[in-house]
């Protein structure tokens, strides 16, 4: 589908997961199930922590705001997902486009910057907790939330300038099944370098710096962990730790899979999968994953049944 320029562009066709009517239906259920799961899983989530005053604790405090962000990050793919299975109308105009890109970047940035929080967290309470009142202080906190929000969106801010300066002259599909920032710059007819290299360089840095600030931090635990004299006392300091780290390997598995390689290696169809696991099965996890192994999280979320029932 042969396309003007940019000035002439007005929408692209996303070709989504599958053109199968019949793979269709039952996507569409998978999807609707785990986007569902995941908006009403982290917002008990939110509420239990909010309604627990024992909670109230930085730890979760983090953790509270990364359920939020999961829940937008979601929604910035998932319900125009659906509505293009539902309608079958797979044109999305270019200014939404380009709004959805800015979205999906700035809210993946944020998890990744308070999954770096936690680890920071931990970090204090395990390493430093002579200093962990005073560190870990609740303006100290807001402070880490405010500068992951904004640091996040000046970074998503950069990468939609620099798209929307492009020209878009070939064809306007896009393979994939929401406006991401490596399908974008394979339609484009412009010079892409400047992108790419931004992609490659400033976006490296946000996605790995808090990365390998997770893998310090954990460094210096594992070694304060393992001086600690019984088994059952470094059990119960690195139980503490358990599911964060699993939200970490899920979530920077499939992110560094994705965007820290060349151009060159880009395949559809494999970044079409890694991308579903980070950007619906990872959020719908986390309130499981952070609930199931932790006691705390069990009696506020008892509570609140109590309440609400």
């Amino acid at each position: 589908m042969p396309m003007g320029n940019q000035s002439h562009l007005t929408e692209f066709l996303l070709l989504g997961l599958t053109t199968d009517p019949k793979q269709q239906l039952w996507l569409f259920a998978c999807f609707l199930a785990m986007y569902l799961i995941n908006t009403v899983g982290n917002s008990v989530i939110i509420a239990a922590i909010r309604g627990d005053a024992h909670l109230h604790t930085p730890m979760y405090f983090f953790l509270s705001n990364l359920s939020l962000v999961d829940i937008c990050f979601s929604t910035v793919i998932v319900p125009q997902m659906l509505l293009s299975m539902l309608t079958q109308r797979k044109t999305i105009l270019f200014a939404q486009c380009l709004t959805q890109m800015y979205f999906f970047v700035a809210f993946g940035i944020t998890d990744s910057f308070l999954l770096a929080a936690m680890a920071f967290d931990r970090y204090m309470a395990i390493c430093n907790p002579l200093h962990y009142t005073t560190t870990m202080s609740p303006r100290h906190c807001l402070l880490l939330v405010i500068a992951s929000w904004v640091v996040s969106h000046l970074h998503s801010l950069i990468h939609t300038v620099l798209m929307g300066r492009l020209s878009f002259c070939g064809p306007n599909i896009i393979h994939h099944f929401f406006c991401d920032v490596q399908p974008l710059l394979t339609l484009s007819c412009s010079d892409t370098s400047a992108n790419e290299l931004l992609a490659f360089t400033e976006g490296s840095f946000v996605i790995m710096s808090p990365f390998i600030f997770i893998i310090i931090s954990y460094v210096y635990i594992t070694r304060a962990v393992l001086r600690v004299p019984s088994g059952g006392g470094r059990y119960k300091v690195f139980s503490t730790c358990g599911s964060h780290l699993t939200v970490v390997a899920l979530f920077y598995g499939t992110i560094i899979s994705v965007y820290i390689r060349p151009s060159s290696t880009y395949s559809v169809t494999k970044n079409r999968v890694v991308t579903v696991v980070y950007t619906v099965v990872t959020p719908m996890l986390n309130p499981f994953i952070y609930s199931l192994r932790n006691k705390d999280m069990k009696q506020a979320l008892s509570k609140l049944a109590k309440r609400t029932g």
